[in-house]
């Protein structure tokens, strides 16, 4: 990369040179899956602090590191069965933590989290989901299956649906795309989740052409990827609210028949009745190996950070 990889904060802290150079680093990793795995990082110690739910990018991590020679150490509810729960702050947390390890992985459930953690840290911070803030990993593997999938990312048209205003995936998906040329984004949402203004704010502020509308059927035809996101209950602060955005859009056979052909549809998972089942079988349905990218992305991503 043009420069050092040392913390992961954000998505708009990577230019295209250095996505595409973690994306090369991505497709080597596979080959070091295949061939059994590397002993590169034997010795070295990745801490895993989840303070917020998690399967995917807490497993994939771990299994990173494993794959790279490392040793894992953590908690998957930090909130719990950490000394948060004494009263510690999570400032000295990260100083304890680094005492113990080479790289922290940290989810927490507040905006803003990861950078107070990075302050104070004497090893790289990833960030792993802070609240409704950033989930940059997981932008960059959604980003690594697109290029997989089509073989480009410029002049794309996608299709981001469901949970805008909370769906922290969607807001750093969205700054990475602004990276690439012609792309057409359309932000499909019930009206009291719509995209933030930021966000909208940094797309304009980069030329990237987008538009709102909360009708999905509307543009299926049009689109190439249809990233697909749940309608997160745990960050309304009503029921209500929650209720009106829920169950909104549905990806089922039918919705897949407007797609065109070379269309795929995406998903950060985990899924709640928004796509069902009978889609998983039809080849265009490529959540299940986007979700297999986290590995490949993020044994990279270790890698940068501790070359």
């Amino acid at each position: 990369m043009e420069r050092k990889l040392y913390h992961v904060m954000g998505a708009k802290q990577f230019s295209r040179p250095e996505l595409e150079e973690l994306f090369e680093a991505a497709q080597a990793m596979e080959e070091v899956v295949r061939a059994g795995g590397s002993r590169k990082y034997e010795g070295r110690i990745m801490t895993t602090l989840f303070f917020e739910a998690s399967t995917r990018t807490r497993l994939s991590f771990e299994s990173a590191m494993t794959r790279l020679g490392g040793s894992v150490i953590g908690t998957e509810n930090a909130a719990q069965f950490s000394s948060a729960i004494k009263g510690e702050t999570l400032e000295d947390t990260i100083r304890i933590v680094t005492g113990y390890s080479d790289i922290i992985v940290m989810r927490h459930t507040e905006i803003g989290a990861a950078k107070r953690a990075a302050a104070v840290a004497g090893v790289p911070v990833i960030n792993a989901g802070d609240g409704a803030g950033e989930h940059p990993t997981q932008a960059l593997l959604d980003a690594y299956t697109i290029q997989k999938e089509f073989g480009r990312i410029d002049g794309l048209r996608i299709a981001m649906v469901g949970d805008l205003a909370y769906g922290r995936t969607v807001h750093s998906l969205s700054y990475i795309l602004a990276n690439y040329s012609d792309v057409s984004i359309y932000y499909i949402s019930p009206d009291n989740v719509r995209i933030p203004e930021s966000v909208k704010r940094y797309m304009d502020s980069k030329g990237i052409r987008y538009k709102e509308t909360a009708d999905l059927n509307a543009v299926a035809g049009e689109i190439d990827v249809l990233y697909q996101t749940r309608i997160q209950k745990e960050r309304f602060t009503s029921l209500e609210e929650y209720e009106k955005a829920s169950g909104k859009y549905i990806v089922d056979l039918e919705l897949m028949d407007r797609l065109n052909k070379n269309a795929i549809v995406m998903h950060p998972l985990p899924r709640a009745g928004e796509i069902t089942e009978e889609v998983d079988r039809d080849p265009r349905a490529a959540y299940f190996r986007q979700a297999v990218n986290g590995l490949y992305i993020r044994m990279a991503l270790i890698d940068k950070c501790l070359s």
